[in-house]
């Protein structure tokens, strides 16, 4: 075994692995540029065969899973032993995944879980047209009707008539009901 490349940044490490094809990346949860998991994917993008160790202090079941789901070998805490980490990274290297069968299945259930709400929102934003979805991101830029009307090149009167559609189809009663109940229902970010 030996040490081909040394990054500091996830953006360096995907270049050095791919330059040095390294069998395995042994890498931080918490990188100076973006967070492990996601030079994890942009370095596997570039070599999916390469095995990825995280080394880390983070021993949250959110880094776990979060690792899991980038394709993580193996998760390493920084209390590991020195034997420990060439250990896992021989394993890895080897095709082993060293991560435990409980962790694996949280991932899967988040997964499902995630994949659900992605379906539901999809269903939801369904019952809305294009129009009015467009309407409610205004509503929430706080445009009067006129200022709508400008923007979307429509009457007025047909501004008015979605503003009626939204309420109902959102089961609230005024405009301010309808943002919230949109941004609570994920159709619209209020951050943005």
């Amino acid at each position: 075994m030996s040490v081909c490349g040394i990054a500091r940044t996830g953006a360096a490490a995907a270049v050095a692995a791919l330059r040095s094809k390294a069998a395995v990346v042994l890498m931080d949860f918490h990188l100076p540029d973006m967070s492990g998991p996601a030079a994890a994917v942009m370095i596997r993008l570039e070599s999916p065969n390469v095995a990825i160790v995280f080394h880390s202090a983070d021993d949250s079941e959110t880094a776990l899973l979060d690792a899991i789901d980038a394709g993580a070998t193996a998760y390493l805490t920084k209390s590991a032993t020195g034997d420990q980490i060439v250990d896992a990274v021989r394993r890895a290297s080897m095709g082993e995944v060293l991560i435990p069968v409980s962790l694996f299945a949280k991932a899967i259930a988040r997964q499902r879980a995630m994949l659900a709400r992605e379906h539901d929102h999809d269903r939801l934003a369904q019952m809305f047209t294009t129009r009015e979805l467009d309407v409610l991101n205004l509503l929430a830029e706080g445009l009067n009707t006129n200022a709508m009307s400008h923007r979307l090149g429509i009457a007025p009167h047909t501004i008015e008539w979605h503003v009626r559609h939204l309420i109902e189809k959102l089961e609230v009663h005024s405009k301010l009901q309808a943002v919230i109940a949109a941004a609570r229902l994920g159709l619209i970010n209020l951050a943005d």
